[in-house]
This record gives C-alpha cells, sequence and structure tokens, in this order.
C-alpha cells in the first residue's frame, strides 16, 4: 500500500489542498497633504476642518499649509483643532504621500513633487500641454482626475456637484446684472404683482440648466428651455414637477426667444469637444438693450459668438447693448459652500483609499474610481491624452 501512494506522488498525483483566498488588505494610513492655491480666481480647498476631523480621527495624517483657508474664512487654529500639522512652506507640504489640490499644479509646484507620490486635482485638459504631463511622468507620479471619478450610479459627483452651484449662481448674477448699478434694465428678477415677470431662456437641459431654472422659478421668473435631447427636456420637466416651457433647439424657435429674453443663460455642454455656437452675433443684436447673458458654457468656448472669457476681477462686459457675464470658474465665486461640496467628495474617496490599502490597489480594484487615473506610476494610461499630446502610452490592465 506504501509502494502503491509513493508511486502516485512519483507520478504527479497530489492530494486535495485548501483554496488559497486572498486576504482583504489592511487599513493603511494615509499622508496627505494641501497646500495653498496658487491661481488667482481658485478660492475653493479640498478639505475643510470638519473633513480633516474625520480624517485625523480614522488615525490619518493631514498637512495643511498656513493660510489655505484664509479666502473663505477658516483659521489655521480651527485646521489645528480638528488634528491637522500647520506648516508654513509649499515644500513642507509636498513631503506627504497624497496631494490633493482643487486646481492643477503648475511646473514650479511640480517641482516640489517627490518621486513616486500620489496626485488628486483637476485635470483641465484644455489648459494643458505634453510638457505638464511629461514632468508628472518623469517623477514617477500617479495622477488621478477627480473630475473623472464616477460613483456607483454612474454620475461624475464633482461635475454634477459644481454644475448645480453655476447653475444656481448663474440666475443669481444674472438678477444682479439685471439691476441700475450694473448698468441693467433696472428689472426685478421675477417681477411682482402688476408687473410682467423676467423672461428667462436656458440652452441645455442638463444640471446646470436644471438648477437654474429651479432658481428661476423659485423667483418667479417666466422659463424657456432649449436642448436637442427630447429624453433631457422630459426629464426635467419630471424634475422639476412643474409644467415649464420647453423646446427644442431650431434656429426659428430660438431666435424668437432669444428677441424677447430678459436673460439667457448657456448651459450647452458637449463631452469631449468644443461647446458648439447657437447664438449668433446677429441674434444678439436683437436682444433687449440691457438685457443679460451668462455664458457658463465659456470653459469649453462658449455657446454665445459674441461671449469672450471674463474674470471674477473684471466679469462683465457690454457688446451691442448687452450684458456679458462670461467667467469660466463660477463656483469659485461662492467658494466656502464649493468647498463644503468637495470636501463631503474627497474625505470619502480618502477614506476608502485607506481601507482598500493604498492608492494603486482602489485604483486596479474599482473601476470607478480607477478611471479618474490618468497617469500610473509614472506611465501615462489614458490613451485620449496620449494621443492628443503624442505621448507614450500603456494600457493600465498591463500594469
Amino acid at each position: 500500500m506504501k509502494d502503491n501512494f509513493l508511486s502516485f506522488s512519483d507520478a504527479g498525483f497530489t492530494l486535495p489542498q485548501e483554496e488559497v483566498l486572498e486576504l482583504k488588505s489592511k487599513n493603511k494610513k494615509l499622508t496627505i497633504g494641501i497646500p495653498k492655491e496658487v491661481l488667482l480666481q481658485e478660492k475653493r480647498i479640498g478639505l475643510v476642518p470638519d473633513a480633516v476631523n474625520l480624517l485625523t480621527l480614522n488615525n490619518h495624517n493631514v498637512i495643511v499649509q498656513s493660510g489655505v483657508g484664509e479666502f473663505i474664512n477658516f483659521s489655521d487654529q480651527e485646521y489645528s483643532d480638528c488634528g491637522a500639522s500647520i506648516v508654513e512652506t509649499a515644500q513642507e507640504v509636498y513631503q506627504a504621500d497624497i496631494i490633493l489640490k482643487v486646481s492643477p499644479p503648475n511646473s514650479q509646484e511640480i517641482q516640489f513633487m517627490k518621486q513616486n507620490q500620489t496626485l488628486i486635482s483637476a485635470l483641465q485638459l484644455k489648459i494643458q500641454n505634453a510638457d505638464f504631463f511629461q514632468q508628472l511622468m518623469d517623477k514617477k507620479i500617479t495622477a488621478i482626475a477627480y473630475d473623472y471619478i464616477q460613483d456607483e450610479d454612474g454620475i461624475f459627483p464633482v461635475v454634477r456637484s459644481m454644475s448645480e452651484i453655476a447653475g444656481n449662481a448663474s440666475i443669481l448674477i444674472a438678477a444682479e446684472c439685471l439691476s441700475n448699478l450694473n448698468n441693467g434694465k433696472g428689472v426685478l428678477m421675477g417681477g411682482v404683482a402688476g408687473v410682467s415677470t423676467t423672461d428667462v431662456v436656458i440652452l441645455g437641459a442638463g444640471t446646470v440648466g436644471e438648477f437654474a431654472a429651479r432658481s428661476a422659478i423659485g423667483l418667479g421668473a417666466s422659463v424657456k428651455i432649449f436642448d436637442n435631447s427630447l429624453y433631457k427636456l422630459r426629464r426635467i420637466q419630471d424634475k422639476l414637477q412643474t409644467r415649464i416651457d420647453t423646446n427644442m433647439i431650431n434656429p426659428k424657435a430660438l431666435e424668437k426667444a432669444v428677441r424677447r429674453a430678459d436673460v439667457l443663460i448657456g448651459a450647452i455642454r458637449a463631452p469631449e469637444r468644443r461647446t458648439p455656437c447657437l447664438i449668433s452675433e446677429e441674434m444678439v443684436k436683437l436682444m433687449k438693450p440691457g438685457s443679460v447673458i451668462v455664458d457658463v458654457s465659456i470653459d469649453r468656448g462658449g455657446c454665445v459668438e459674441t461671449s469672450e472669457i471674463t474674470s471674477h476681477k473684471s466679469p462683465t462686459f457690454i457688446k451691442h447693448g448687452v450684458i456679458h457675464y462670461c467667467v469660466p470658474n463660477i463656483p469659485s465665486r461662492v467658494a466656502r459652500t464649493a468647498s463644503f461640496s468637495l470636501s463631503n467628495i474627497f474625505s470619502s474617496l480618502l477614506l476608502d483609499i485607506g481601507q482598500y490599502g493604498g492608492v494603486n490597489k482602489i485604483i486596479f480594484n474599482n473601476p470607478n474610481i480607477g478611471q479618474g487615473a490618468y497617469i500610473i506610476n509614472g506611465k501615462l494610461v489614458n490613451k485620449s491624452i496620449a494621443e492628443w499630446f503624442n505621448l507614450p502610452h500603456q494600457p493600465s490592465n498591463l500594469l
């Protein structure tokens, strides 16, 4: 019997073995750095003190540059009380393993970064160049674009959150511009009893259009929405739970609506390309003197032919008697609200990274977050960026 058993072993026969299951990674302690934003118009921050407190209670370290929250009335003391380490210089912040920024870093900030670091920031592809990606690749950075991250429902949470803010703010901005103090018509948004309501035309039935419509209806304005998608028009009616004037985009109907409008909100989005120009200069000339255009889609080129990029410092200009507001970063106008909204998303993301056992593990095991990674350990994994800037590309599944 013994000889038979040995002969089976020699022939390669083996007894059944216990299955080895993959063990769940232990929580990883993260060190997160929050540097001050260097862009003049960017006043938002990635983490508010309450979010820092949540992270430190979960055994993570947060390094904050002194003065990071000064524009939105958060003091260094508040961050310190919530467990953050306060440092004076950006160089000290960039010693952290994970750098969280609202805007992408410039060349000087990339020089501060260390090898094999993780960057979480916006991508803002339209303003980048090949050198930006090459510098990150040379330092073997892992870079995640938070505006490309999806949630469980397939929604881009940061994009949606900022679009909600931009939609609400666009109507409030238009209301300001209509006043006599801003060379407007002197019209109150919504009107009063016995006086005609304000006519608001919204181009686009997406998130910006939806929240612009909510604000305008709440103020008592008459709202008309245009979109080239019948599905979106039906959806926005269902969400608003009221009958509003919805229209498919066609030149004749659009020209008629624009001629009568007191306010025009441009909220058209075109994925992966420039926003189509729907309002010609001739149509702008037909608008009432003192009426207002708020082109929210100016960050993608704008949907009004007369639109030109402006800044928060000098946000408006007048052309053909019409006030134009064309600031590309409207959420930064209400930076405290925007920061709380971003902080809710980022704190949850960072906790997930810690629970997964690190950045690389969450990228390869959570596709909703993984698709936001465009550079992994110095390898460019985003094919669109590689083709756009003629850079070497390596699919993430080969890593």
